[in-house]
């Protein structure tokens, strides 16, 4: 499997946007906790959040097919390539199956919802509490392009409790506060 190195400057090639940079970037981390937490391997589970949006920004309407194709020409394993596409599943057809699979799904949406919350915060994500995240998820205007059904589904898709899956989540995303721009104070 190509390196996290490579997979930087894949990003640097296909993705402008910072935000969704970061996004990516929280998704990762969010993948390798719970990579450790599952005694599952790190490296491909955090690669797979790396890269699922790879080609959101450039090719919105046929996201994730063109970044899967590429991901495929450099050499990225199947089931890492399987977990892109099943995060799409509405468009792409392809049902999450692995827990590599379940788990994207339930990184991707929680982690914006997070970043959203943190960002309106003094503290940022320091002291960030599953409650003020659920607090911010009830209102519909706050961070509306975030799928609530995605959120709250995400935790039932891996069997965690939705106020741990958001613990799990933020204790994911705190030690990378600086490169994420949540650090506060």
């Amino acid at each position: 499997m190509p390196t996290r190195d490579e997979a930087l400057a894949l990003l640097e090639q296909w993705v402008d946007n910072e935000n969704l940079r970061k996004h990516m970037v929280s998704v990762e981390a969010a993948m390798r906790w719970y990579a450790r937490h599952n005694g599952q391997d790190e490296e491909l589970w955090g690669m797979a959040g790396l890269l699922h949006d790879l080609d959101w920004e450039k090719y919105p309407d046929e996201h994730p097919l063109r970044a899967v194709d590429a991901l495929r020409e450099k050499g990225y394993p199947e089931d890492l390539l399987h977990a892109i596409l099943a995060h799409r599943s509405d468009f792409t057809g392809v049902e999450p199956e692995s827990a590599l699979d379940r788990h994207l799904i339930a990184c991707d949406e929680i982690t914006g919802m997070i970043t959203a919350t943190a960002l309106v915060r003094p503290t940022g994500i320091g002291d960030l509490t599953p409650k003020s995240v659920k607090k911010k998820l009830k209102d519909p205007t706050f961070a509306a392009g975030v799928d609530r059904d995605s959120v709250r589904g995400g935790a039932e898709l891996i069997g965690v409790d939705f106020d741990q899956h958001v613990r799990n989540v933020i204790g994911a995303m705190q030690p990378i506060a600086d490169e994420l721009g949540l650090s506060r104070g």
